[in-house]
C-alpha cells in the first residue's frame, strides 16, 4: 500500500458507528428525547376502568318533624289546594311528598281542623261535625243565584261547552251578568274554542270549582241520574161534605 496519507484507506475499526436508522420514517424528524417519551407512552399499561362510584339509588326516608312542619306551613299559606309536586320542591330529595301528606292528615284527624283532599291537592279545613257551632259566629259565603247555580251545574256536566249550547240545555238567554259572576269567582274559565263557524268560546269548570265544593275531581260530582228524581203527584185529599149533608151512620149488626 502506498504510505501518501491522502492515499491510504481508512481502517475499519477507526470508523464511527452510524446512528441507527429509525424504524418509523416519521421518527427520523424526531428528536431523541420526543422518542423516547412516545416509546414511554406504549410501554405504559393501559389504565383499568373505574367500576361505577355510584351505588343504587337511596330509598326514601320516613318523614320528620322539619318535613311535616313545611308541608303545614305550606298547605296553610297556600291560595290553593298544595299538590304533592308543589310540596316536593320545597322537601329534600329523599323525602316522599305523598308519605309527607299521609303523615299530616294522620296528625290532624280528629281535631277541629283537617287535612282534606280538593281540586287535585290538599288543604286545611273545618270539621264537617263543627259547622253547625261555627255559623253562630261565621257569616256563610253569599250563596250564588239560582241562574247561576244552573249555569254552573250545565258546565260541570257537559264541559266544554259555548254560550250557545248553555242557553239551548236552560231553554233561555244567558246574561252576560251570570257569566260574569262565575268568571270572578273563578269557577269558570276559558278552554278554547270550537272549530266552528265564528269559533265560539268553550267554557269550563276549573280548580277552585272543585275546591269551592269539596271535590277532588269531576267524577265525584253526583250521577245526572241521582238529580232526575221522580216526584209521585201529590194524592187529592176526599171531598168532605158539609154535616147537614153527610149520610146517616149505617146501624152495625150484629
Amino acid at each position: 500500500m502506498s504510505d501518501d496519507p491522502e492515499l491510504r484507506t481508512a481502517d475499519p475499526a477507526d470508523a464511527q458507528p452510524l446512528p441507527e436508522a429509525a424504524a418509523n420514517p416519521a421518527d427520523r424528524n424526531t428528536l431523541p428525547e420526543q422518542r423516547e417519551a412516545g416509546h414511554q407512552r406504549l410501554e405504559r399499561p393501559l389504565a383499568e376502568p373505574q367500576a361505577s362510584e355510584a351505588g343504587p339509588p337511596a330509598s326514601p326516608r320516613e318523614p320528620d318533624e322539619d318535613a311535616l312542619r313545611l308541608a303545614e306551613a305550606l298547605v296553610f299559606a297556600s291560595a290553593e289546594p298544595v299538590t304533592p309536586r308543589g310540596l316536593a320542591r320545597v322537601l329534600a330529595d329523599d323525602i316522599d311528598a305523598d308519605a309527607v301528606l299521609a303523615a299530616l292528615r294522620a296528625r290532624y284527624a280528629g281535631r277541629g281542623v283537617e287535612l282534606v283532599e280538593a281540586g287535585n291537592g290538599v288543604m286545611f279545613r273545618s270539621a264537617p261535625d263543627l259547622a253547625p257551632r261555627l255559623r253562630k259566629v261565621i257569616d256563610s259565603p253569599r250563596r250564588l243565584p239560582r241562574v247561576a247555580m244552573e249555569t254552573l251545574a250545565i258546565v260541570a256536566y257537559h264541559q266544554p261547552m259555548t254560550r250557545p249550547e248553555i242557553e239551548h240545555i236552560r231553554g233561555t238567554a244567558l246574561s252576560q251578568q251570570t257569566l260574569d259572576s262565575l268568571l270572578e269567582l273563578n269557577l269558570i274559565a276559558p278552554k278554547g274554542r270550537r272549530e266552528t263557524p265564528g269559533r265560539p268560546t268553550l267554557w269550563g269548570t276549573t280548580p277552585e270549582f272543585l275546591a269551592h265544593f269539596g271535590l277532588n275531581d269531576l267524577r265525584q260530582l253526583p250521577r245526572r241520574e241521582d238529580l232526575l228524581l221522580d216526584i209521585a203527584p201529590p194524592k187529592s185529599a176526599p171531598e168532605m161534605l158539609p154535616a147537614d149533608l153527610q149520610p146517616p151512620p149505617q146501624a152495625r149488626t150484629e
